[in-house]
């Protein structure tokens, strides 16, 4: 099969993720099954969907009728069987319950045409257990669009341990047909089956970077992401932790604690705000204060004088480089085309610190690891003999 041979697409779950994956996909012409276990689930979708389009036909960036047909591409499911029976793909985007995504492959697995692609959006989950639930495991693949898919760009493109070439490359086309609202997609592979995936997993040592210099009261919240908004960043670390949501923060440093490091344990301090259900903006109240949802008011003239951002920047080529050495990329340039599309950023971690000399990137990763004693943090063998090409 071949990514133009795909017309019919299967969106599994109608929540958040699932039916912004299937606003895109509809947008460009396809025709979406979009399913969920109740037709309360799959018409608050399809509203959520129609109530996107609708701003942006005010805004006069869409027209009428492309609203239209991009919601005449739409049809609603509640029988599984019946979603994906005469599909070409399917995306699952069910909530991030192992158990759960399994028995959907099992069941889709069933009931889809022998030669339908069977794609999962998680995040972090393994392909390859999924694919073992299925009789076509070569053909069960990650397909990891970014929140909100109608923004970002990124869509990373998961090489389970059975996933055959072809399924890689007719997921990989399939997603480079795709535009959003800020341009086309921009889909990067992951050869590997790990922890993380790439964007996830350059961020893991930030993520507990962060973590253990509140917990530890060496950085201040407000100042740090002062600092960081200074330099030119759309939102500082803290402030992503509490837009993202501190109960992922949570889930993802458990995750990566059994499967990466028990280093990543989540800290205390996160643990009692989840206890205490302030968990960001999601509640309007994490580590900052989220008023009316709105973004939380930083002082910028606040900006902490003592915190290099090069800290995080470090951190991030190091946990690249354990990607690179570990074949879950080809190149450094991979991981940066990652970054600047799932993040944000101008530029990505190798290509700011590329300057600074690989060596140095090393003496300054083994120097925060030793001042905070995370041996994660400790760099690895290539950057330290600088064989990083980009």
């Amino acid at each position: 099969m071949k990514a133009d041979d795909i017309k019919k697409i299967a969106v599994i779950g109608a929540g958040d993720m699932g039916h912004g994956i299937a606003e895109v996909i509809a947008m460009a012409g396809y025709t979406v099954n979009l399913y969920d276990i109740k037709q309360e689930f799959v018409d608050r979708g399809r509203n959520k969907i129609k109530e996107s389009l609708e701003k942006r036909v005010s805004k006069q960036k869409m027209s009428a009728d492309d609203l239209n047909k991009t919601m005449d591409n739409i049809r609603g499911f509640t029988v599984l069987r019946d979603a994906v029976k005469d599909i070409e793909y399917m995306i699952e985007a069910a909530p991030e319950i192992l158990d759960l995504k399994t028995k959907i492959f099992k069941e889709a697995d069933e009931s889809a045409p022998k030669h339908a692609i069977l794609a999962s959006n998680t995040s972090n989950m393994s392909i390859t257990q999924m694919g073992a639930a299925t009789k076509r495991p070569d053909k069960v693949v990650g397909i990891h669009f970014f929140n909100p898919p109608a923004m970002m760009l990124l869509v990373e493109v998961i090489h389970g341990d059975k996933t055959s070439e072809e399924t890689m490359a007719v997921s990989y086309d399939f997603i480079s047909k795709l535009k959003n609202f800020r341009g086309a997609m921009a889909p990067v592979r992951v050869e590997k089956d790990t922890p993380g995936f790439i964007f996830n997993r350059v961020n893991a040592p930030v993520g507990l970077f962060m973590s253990v210099l509140y917990d530890k009261g060496l950085a201040d919240p407000e100042a740090v992401d002062a600092k960081i908004r200074s330099i030119g960043a759309p939102m500082g670390p803290y402030e992503i932790m509490d837009y993202t949501g501190l109960d992922v923060n949570l889930h993802g440093g458990e995750y990566f604690a059994k499967t990466l490091s028990p280093e990543f344990k989540p800290a205390n301090w996160l643990r009692k705000m989840n206890e205490a259900g302030t968990l960001g903006k999601k509640t309007g109240k994490g580590i900052f204060t989220w008023p009316g949802g709105s973004r939380p008011a930083i002082d910028l003239s606040k900006a902490d004088p003592n915190f290099d951002p090069m800290d995080i920047i470090c951190l991030q080529v190091n946990e690249g480089t354990k990607l690179l050495e570990a074949g879950v990329t080809k190149s450094a340039a991979e991981i940066d085309k990652a970054m600047v599309n799932g993040g944000g950023s101008a530029f990505g971690p190798f290509a700011l610190a590329k300057s600074m000399g690989w060596e140095k990137v090393a003496q300054r990763c083994e120097a925060i690891s030793k001042k905070l004693g995370i041996t994660w943090f400790m760099p690895a063998a290539t950057l330290k003999k600088g064989n990083i090409q980009i």
